[in-house]
């Protein structure tokens, strides 16, 4: 395979088509939830709860994913892309097991976990259809994001994004014809949804194993396919399991913190959902910007250029902040049309517009997280922000949110300023570290530079 294009390594080339596909992802869960509302409420809650359980599996196949789209892109910055190849047929051997795996632990433990989450008995028989149909093909799901991961490290983020916009499509479409039923096709309602969910993922999958086989060439032998070399599958592991730690830090806390809310009633609880769906869009920018730079680190540490690695993240953290606050601030001044399309509730839209305006302080600071973030992850540095998002998310965040949100009375306001806390404080922490250079010594693999003195 030819060098990579230049192109393909500038920030924008690579971040705008990532922040369309996961613009995308979402639209796509917005569209079965719109859709499935003019069906049934309780439909829409059956699916919601389903769902809760499904992203936790999801979780766990980020554990390879995360550590595939890092060592294919420090490989191939060394222009060792026999060893990218390989990396790549590994990290699909194990989320094929991984995912066949997850997929019958859940398809016959569906009842459970629903009981588990304390689903009500009228949710019940719709909510197990549902999971029971969209986890025995669950390794799908696990497949497209392996493959994805794949396809970006080698700096083709177009392609993945055709990918999520096509299934996208599909999507919507199978969702017309299972809950609407035109032309005489039988309304299913939660089964339709769900067979469509699937079919949209197939048919994603089958685009994004040719974009992996024509456009990066990436040989796949069913004879190599479940052979697991030790030293890959070990560095795989070493990259993906904090990342993976991290993930659960972050969605526990977030579960705990929305405990703390419901002490404080019904309405808060609505208004926190509302603001975070637009604190979420905003965030958009900043993953996309992330997810770039740390494609481009990979392939700088991994050619030895860590000066240039160094450099873009500086350049790429004043990109990403400036955004983040300029955005923030437009849905500031936007915030009463925008709380309106969810809500004429006056209280809430108040109380949400205030929200909004601190926001404009907090997400600069979730950039600043972020982008460093994905950069020390993508440099080898892997350990350092668990261990920084467990001391701050958890020693900062949640006491702060308890005792000022809670003890004090301060409601949402004083749970917004520990997330401020939490996001400048770990944010600061994290450039100092990138500062230090101390990551300069963790690169996975042997630079074009080493390879060639040894």
């Amino acid at each position: 395979m030819s060098e990579l294009p230049k192109k393909k390594l500038s920030l924008f080339h690579l971040t705008w088509p990532i922040f369309i596909e996961f613009l995308l992802y979402i639209l796509m869960g917005n569209a079965d939830t719109i859709m499935l509302s003019q069906y049934s409420d309780n439909s829409v809650a059956a699916v919601g709860i389903s769902n809760q359980i499904q992203n936790f599996m999801i979780l766990m196949f980020g554990i390879v994913v995360t550590g595939t789209t890092i060592l294919v892109a420090q490989n191939l910055g060394a222009n060792d892309k026999k060893t990218a190849f390989e990396i790549g047929r590994t990290s699909i051997s194990l989320n094929i097991v991984i995912g066949i795996g997850l997929s019958l632990v859940l398809f016959i433990c569906a009842p459970y976990a629903l009981k588990l989450m304390k689903t009500p008995p009228e949710l019940m028989a719709e909510a197990k259809t549902y999971l029971q149909i969209i986890s025995a093909f669950l390794f799908i799901q696990a497949l497209i994001m392996t493959v994805s991961g794949i396809i970006r490290s080698h700096g083709y983020t177009k392609q993945t994004m055709y990918s999520t916009l096509t299934m996208n499509v599909i999507n919507v479409i199978g969702n017309y014809l299972f809950i609407f039923g035109p032309f005489g096709i039988p309304v299913l309602g939660v089964t339709g949804v769900a067979i469509s969910t699937v079919i949209s993922r197939s048919i994603g999958l089958v685009i994004l194993v040719i974009f992996l086989m024509t456009k990066v060439k990436q040989p796949i032998s069913f004879r190599h396919l479940f052979y697991f070399p030790k030293e890959h599958v070990k560095k795989l592991i070493k990259i993906g399991v904090p990342s993976a730690g991290e993930g659960l830090f972050y969605n526990t806390q977030q579960l705990t913190i929305t405990a703390f809310i419901a002490v404080l009633g019904t309405m808060f609880i609505t208004t926190r959902v509302y603001v975070f769906n637009l604190m979420f869009l905003i965030l958009l920018f900043s993953l996309a910007i992330g997810q770039g730079t740390q494609i481009i680190v990979g392939h700088r540490i991994g050619a030895g250029e860590n000066e240039k690695a160094y450099k873009q993240v500086i350049r790429s953290l004043k990109i990403g902040m400036f955004i983040s606050l300029l955005i923030a601030t437009a849905f500031y001044f936007l915030a009463k049309p925008l709380l309106s399309i969810f809500t004429d509730n006056a209280e809430i839209i108040s109380l949400g517009t205030s929200l909004l305006l601190i926001t404009i302080i907090l997400e600069p600071g979730r950039a600043l997280n972020l982008v460093i973030n994905n950069s020390l992850r993508a440099a080898g540095d892997v350990k350092f922000p668990v261990y920084m998002g467990a001391l701050f998310m958890w020693g900062l965040s949640v006491p702060t949110a308890y005792i000022l949100g809670i003890h004090f009375g301060f409601g949402l306001y004083g749970i917004w300023i520990g997330y401020i806390l939490d996001e400048w404080i770990r944010g600061l922490a994290m450039l100092w570290r990138w500062r230090s250079r101390a990551w300069e010594k963790m690169a996975l693999v042997k630079t074009k530079k080493q390879a060639a003195d040894s």
